[in-house]
């Protein structure tokens, strides 16, 4: 397991959430399945996306994609060394892939996706020794709230 015990303060990484956690709130409000992502660098927001693929007619646009995409316009580069992702979900195949490719540092996500999830539901994607760069990863912050927020929005659906 490369779970990461960095020196960012659980603090700094419960604002991070929150901020990630309101933007599945604009994603549940838009009809799409509540999942925000955030992407920080050096103690700056450097991109945010949520959970599109409705709205957007893309099986692509989850959270993560949208805020890697939104981070590497800012800086300008597609690589994204130094950064952490912070998510409400697990990440899933596809979003663990970009993350590999973007040279994110960390991901801190907030709920385990047991079906599709990839740091360690279903499989330890980021810790596959093959991959040429590791994400160092950290599970469980404010865990409860994003899984709250997911099983009501299905529960309403049902």
């Amino acid at each position: 397991m490369s779970q990461d015990q960095n020196s960012t303060s659980l603090a700094e990484h419960e604002m991070w959430m929150r901020r990630a956690l309101a933007l599945a709130d604009r994603a549940e409000l838009e009809g799409e399945v509540p999942i925000g992502a955030v992407v920080v660098r050096d103690g700056q927001l450097i991109g945010e996306g949520w959970n599109s693929v409705i709205a957007c007619n893309d099986p692509s646009a989850h959270a993560e994609i949208a805020a890697l995409r939104d981070a590497a316009s800012a800086v300008g580069n597609y690589r994204l060394p130094g950064a952490t992702l912070y998510v409400t979900l697990e990440p899933c195949t596809m979003c663990a892939g970009a993350m590999i490719h973007a040279r994110i540092e960390r991901l801190v996500f907030a709920a385990r996706e047991p079906r599709a999830g990839v740091v360690c539901s279903t499989c330890a994607m980021l810790d596959e020794p093959r991959y040429n760069h590791r994400v160092a990863w950290q599970e469980g912050v404010l865990a409860q709230e994003s899984g709250r927020r997911l099983r009501e929005f299905f529960r309403a659906r049902r």
